[in-house]
């Protein structure tokens, strides 16, 4: 999620960030596990797929704002048929979890609390853009937090559950995930490639004149890097420098031959924005040489949709397993009183992803607000 970044007094966000950070080693020890338990069960799905023996089920319309007040939106489609759901409460305190059959029932899935925030210490504050993994047997969800002491001191965290279910079972917190400095980092996502799983995330680089950029590692297991950490992007381009210099949320889609990373740019008002990053699936993805940069944003505002600041993006498929579907949050208005960091209405919202002759995604305009037979 976008954030503003620099303050050290604990009042309400304000989306600095203090570029400063002492150099620290890369040494990968990781903090003693404490556990964590789900706090309640969710209910019965919401909505189940039609389904025909031998055919996918067709896709049900979507409905836009899909869940309202979520925002750094993320969906995982599981093999039991379920997806499930989380993203970042306005508060900034919890992690939450939603599952459903269909990726229209999330909108209105029951909502467990899995995990809340330290009332002191690490973990106490700004609990930002989980995701949540499958990994080895188990489930893990990667998201941003800080010292309750020190809201700004944003780092990496991995929560671990060994139960099928991940409402159930006991969530453990495997410490934080150590990268080449102790700077401001967060937006942490995981995938796999040629046998081989990595992390992308966004981090201040000491010396750098920006907030954040896009770093990638090889993981030595799910909440270790096993290094070296690479910088694929920093924000260049007059769009991606807007109100800050951010490039953040990172994504990564393989289709057509290429990996194609996401990640989101500027300030987290209407100016807030996708960017790409393609890479072929031959290349070494841990040599920056190998990922190409879109010299333009590729999901933007629009005024003809009424829709703001389309950023921090998944994506999953439909019910049909074929179509690409695009998760991301937005606004329905352009105008903010105050930090943007203290709205809460970015929305997560769903639709499809097209793709283009060439083989390259094609995300065309965040789409407008789903117009009910009673208004």
């Amino acid at each position: 999620m976008s954030r503003d970044r620099d303050h050290a007094l604990p009042e309400p966000p304000s989306r600095r960030l203090l570029l400063k950070g002492a150099a620290a080693a890369g040494a990968l020890a990781a903090v003693p596990a404490l556990p964590g338990v789900a706090e309640a069960a969710p209910g019965a799905d919401t909505a189940t797929a039609a389904t025909t023996p031998g055919r996918h089920p067709k896709p049900a319309p979507f409905v836009n704002p899909l869940v309202r007040n979520r925002a750094d939106p993320h969906i995982h489609r599981h093999t039991d048929g379920h997806y499930y759901f989380t993203a970042t409460a306005p508060e900034y305190d919890r992690i939450i979890l939603r599952r459903s059959r269909t990726l229209g029932g999330l909108g209105t899935a029951d909502e467990s609390v899995i995990w809340r925030a330290h009332a002191t210490g690490p973990m106490g504050a700004h609990i930002w853009a989980p995701e949540l993994h499958r990994i080895g047997g188990k489930w893990y969800i990667y998201f941003a937090s800080a010292p309750a002491e020190e809201i700004w001191a944003i780092r990496i965290w991995v929560l671990e559950n060994a139960h099928p279910n991940p409402f159930q079972g006991t969530w453990v917190e495997r410490g934080q995930v150590k990268t080449a400095w102790e700077t401001f980092s967060l937006d942490a996502t995981t995938f796999t490639h040629r046998g081989k799983r990595y992390l992308a995330w966004a981090q201040h680089e000491p010396g750098m004149d920006n907030n954040t950029g896009i770093f990638l590692s090889e993981m030595a297991n799910p909440w270790t890097l096993k290094g070296p950490q690479v910088r694929l992007s920093t924000p260049e381009y007059d769009w991606e420098r807007i109100g800050f210099k951010v490039n953040e949320g990172p994504y990564v889609l393989k289709r057509n031959g290429r990996l194609f990373m996401t990640y989101s740019a500027s300030a987290t008002d209407f100016n807030y924005c996708v960017g790409l990053l393609t890479a072929d699936a031959d290349s070494h993805l841990l040599d920056p040489v190998s990922w190409t940069k879109s010299p333009t944003p590729v999901f933007t505002s629009n005024d003809t949709t009424k829709q703001y600041g389309p950023g921090h993006n998944c994506f999953t498929v439909a019910e049909d397993g074929r179509t690409d579907v695009l998760v991301y949050h937005a606004r329905q208005y352009k105008e903010i009183n105050g930090d943007p960091l203290n709205d809460p209405n970015r929305h997560t919202r769903v639709q499809k992803l097209g793709w283009k002759r060439d083989g390259t995604p094609d995300f065309g305009v965040p789409v407008a607000d789903t117009v009910k037979a009673s208004d």
